[in-house]
């Protein structure tokens, strides 16, 4: 066969193949079996690899075979939004109330609300470029090599699409699939995935494209978007990416009306549970593109769609004892035991009752029988105490008077409904939750040492301090053991092989680069969250500047007040936490950050204040474009204020003093247009 010949033949073969997936996955009407499929594609691989030739939509490509090292970002052209959501029918119907008059004169789209991960695939001319996690909405990964593997993603679109559309959807993994995998992670003496979602997260991350095909992932479109307008409406668009090859799902409706949303409701309310993968609810939408473009969306929700979500299914069980936890503050929570039981898939075993207050609040005793549910299909949650059931030798459950790991007396807050062991410095369980933080995501994210392995290197003695991690080597980890419990009660053990200490070692490295605002979080001060750190390292531009400045000047700061004040005043007042800051700083962790140079001078000398909410920009980012272009941001008017930039419910007291003084008020688009700035 010559060069030209076999070039043909791929050509020809990878349009046949690609022409069999869309018959078995959209038309659900396969006409070769699984075994000439398979010939077919055998074929092909070895053509493409023996004439060094393959198409850019060669299925081929399923297989995997890709390492991706790193997931690089990259911006989402229309921004990925989230729904608002709600369990009650009566919130859905005032959410469409507010803004659309004769409701049963609209029609609306019903879809199911698929348990999964979103993804964003780009169309080129026809081909599959690019694959976009939702990320932060604005920005996503593109995991485009993994996300060719999943057998029904087409890699190539039919008929008349655009030359650039991108169809929306989510990445679910099936419950057969997840069984196989738990079962397979047993085998292995690895752990479990909790749930499929996270399992479909998981496996969409990996670095092994190979190993994502093998994971039998599928793909749920529920989205069309492109360049210009093609379509008047959201069903027409999603039947049309239906011809295209895109494998729209049967649970879609158009309806006349919200009544006809509800019947589609009540109609999978009771097929959910004979579905093959999870749902948590059904999505509504206004199917008009017209009318969705009026109604807008605020910063965070279109205001043309929402969630409805369904209730999370219920089991009656016995509270048998309670223990007690520490957590990394000191705060001790009890967790009830409970007599076993089946809910959402799972057997629940343990369930946190939160703290002492929701105790005495819902009057629960040791013995009692309650009522769980499984809060979002994954965390159990106390809804009910049956109390005509509780037995005559149930006993109420009383908060300790000394810690139950290190024995260290307890302490009230007034005004707070926790119990505190008072031993910071040594008590185990508050070391180790200050470990886990430290490397949770939203802090250093060093997701090598989740899964217990922090745990593990606790308890041998590794690492008691964050700073420890960094002092970490190759010797120390190699060959460490973990054993854990699985699910079913099996015991199972992990040993660290060559592999998965490079993985910690690289992860712990990497950790280094981290802005100094996570590194902040990380470090676990009372009452600063991750948006806090933030904010505060915003405003102190470095660690040093930040441990001198007075309790006052900390105050001035927006946010903060008396008591996260103090607590940052005390965390430094501390000389063990100046010891870590040491050994951190000693490490190469990051402590400043530098300053924003402005773009522009555009705003050069202009004062402005930001007052209401805005549907088009965050508050924050509207304060950083005003000073990027080299304007300043007060907080209060004053006769130094230039301009008032006015938001939807902005308070009559500044509007009052603007007017007062004969300030502008202009809206945000009038701001961009006065000025000529380029949005972030």
């Amino acid at each position: 066969m010559t060069q030209e010949e076999a070039i043909a033949r791929i050509k020809y073969l990878t349009a046949e193949l690609n022409k069999y997936n869309y018959l078995y996955y959209v038309k659900n009407a396969p006409q070769i079996s699984d075994f000439e499929f398979d010939q077919l594609l055998k074929e092909l691989e070895q053509l493409e690899k023996q004439y060094n030739y393959r198409e850019p939509d060669s299925p081929t490509q399923r297989v995997g075979g890709y390492i991706t090292k790193e997931f690089p970002n990259q911006p989402h052209r229309f921004p990925m939004l989230s729904l608002d959501n709600s369990y009650d029918w009566n919130e859905v119907v005032t959410f469409f109330q507010r803004n659309i008059p004769n409701l049963e004169e609209i029609e609306f789209v019903a879809e199911l609300k698929y348990d999964g991960l979103a993804i964003s695939c780009i169309y080129e001319n026809g081909i599959l470029t690019t694959a976009l996690t939702r990320g932060d909405g604005k920005v996503g990964e593109v995991v485009t090599n993994n996300v060719k593997t999943i057998k029904n993603v087409p890699l190539r679109l039919f008929g008349d699409h655009p030359n650039w559309v991108e169809i929306r959807g989510e990445i679910i993994m099936p419950f057969e699939s997840f069984n196989k995998l738990n079962a397979e992670k047993d085998e292995n003496g690895e752990e479990p995935f909790a749930n499929p979602r996270n399992a479909a997260a998981g496996s969409l991350k990996l670095q092994d494209s190979s190993l994502v095909a093998k994971r039998n992932l599928q793909f749920m479109p529920y989205d069309v978007l492109s360049e210009t307008p093609i379509f008047t409406n959201h069903y027409e668009a999603m039947m049309k990416a239906k011809e295209w090859g895109v494998p729209v799902p049967p649970y879609i409706k158009l309806c006349h009306g919200l009544n006809e949303v509800k019947h589609f409701i009540e109609e999978y309310e009771t097929k959910r549970e004979k579905l093959p993968f999870g749902i948590d609810g059904v999505v509504i939408k206004v199917n008009s593109y017209k009318l969705q473009q009026q109604l807008g969306s605020t910063a965070k929700y279109p205001r043309w769609a929402v969630a409805y979500k369904y209730k999370p299914e219920q089991a009656l069980t016995q509270i048998i004892s309670v223990d007690y936890q520490v957590g990394r503050t000191g705060v001790i929570t009890p967790v009830a035991n409970l007599s076993p039981v089946l809910l959402s898939g799972t057997t629940v075993k343990r369930v946190t009752l939160h703290n002492f207050d929701f105790v005495k609040q819902n009057d629960i005793h040791v013995k009692d029988y309650v009522w769980v549910e499984k809060s979002g299909e994954i965390i159990p949650n106390v809804v009910k105490v049956e109390i005509d059931k509780r037995p005559s030798d149930a006993y109420p459950i009383s908060p300790p008077r000394s810690c139950p790991v290190c024995n260290s007396p307890t302490r009230y807050i007034e005004g707070e409904p926790f119990v505190y062991c008072t031993n910071e410095k040594t008590c185990p369980p508050q070391l180790l939750g200050k470990l886990q933080h430290f490397v949770s995501k939203d802090a250093m994210n060093i997701e090598t040492l989740g899964e217990g392995k922090i745990e593990l290197l606790f308890k041998k003695g590794l690492v008691k301090s964050p700073a420890d991690l960094y002092d970490l080597t190759y010797d120390q980890l190699y060959g460490l053991e973990n054993e854990y419990e699985t699910p079913d009660g099996k015991i199972r053990k992990v040993k660290f092989q060559q592999k998965t200490v490079e993985n910690i070692l690289k992860s712990i490295e990497k950790s280094k680069a981290k802005p100094f605002d996570r590194v902040l979080y990380a470090l676990g001060i009372k009452n600063i969250g991750s948006v806090m750190a933030k904010n505060i390292a915003y405003y102190a531009k470095s660690l040093d500047k930040l441990m001198q400045m007075s309790k006052e000047e900390l105050c001035k700061i927006p946010d903060i007040g008396d008591i996260t004040a103090q607590s940052i005043i005390d965390w430094f007042s501390d000389p063990d936490n100046l010891d870590l800051i040491q050994r951190l700083k000693k490490a190469g962790l990051q402590f400043t950050i530098e300053e924003d140079k402005p773009k522009s001078e555009k705003l050069k000398g202009l004062n402005f204040v930001i007052s209401g909410v805005f549907v088009e920009i965050e508050r924050d980012e509207l304060k950083k474009l005003i000073e990027t272009n080299g304007g300043k941001v007060l907080s209060s008017i004053s006769s130094n204020t230039d301009y008032l930039i006015a938001g939807e419910n902005m308070g009559p007291a500044k509007r009052q003093k603007a007017n007062e003084l004969g300030i502008p008020i202009i809206s945000y688009q009038e701001f961009l247009e006065k000025f000529k700035i380029e949005q972030i």
